[in-house]
Parts: structure tokens; C-alpha cells; sequence
């Protein structure tokens, strides 16, 4: 996992939020993009912010962790 700061190709990315954020609040989420070197993480609040990018490896196994709870 890296933390990035925010460049200009990253503001280009397709950014989408999880069909489980809440929805009476929707600027409260997380969204994610993908792109090499691995998927994007920012908070939706702070768009311009620093990110996390995650080996995709390490997002699948996230995900089938998430999954199960």
C-alpha cells in the first residue's frame, strides 16, 4: 500500500462509490478507481486529497474479507 499525494492524471481516474454507501449521506464514502500500478482509494469528502493505491492483490483480499462480515 502507498500513500499518494492527489496528481493531475489521478483527477482523470473514473472514481465510483460502493452500491453499500449510505445513501442519506452520499458524500460520506469511500470511492475507488482503477488504474496501474493498482486500485485507488480517497475519501469522497476530500477528492483532492492524498489516496491509498493497493496492489490489487491486496484490494481482492480486502474485499473477500469485507465480504464475509
Amino acid at each position: 500500500m502507498t500513500r499518494e499525494t492527489l496528481s493531475g492524471d489521478a483527477r482523470d481516474l473514473t472514481w465510483f462509490k460502493s452500491s453499500y454507501s449510505d445513501s442519506s449521506n452520499p458524500s460520506d464514502c469511500v470511492e475507488v478507481a482503477t488504474a496501474p500500478p493498482g486500485i485507488r482509494v480517497r475519501d469522497s469528502k476530500r477528492p483532492d486529497d492524498t489516496h491509498l493505491t493497493l496492489a490489487p492483490s491486496t484490494w481482492s483480499a480486502f474485499l473477500t474479507f469485507a465480504a464475509q462480515g
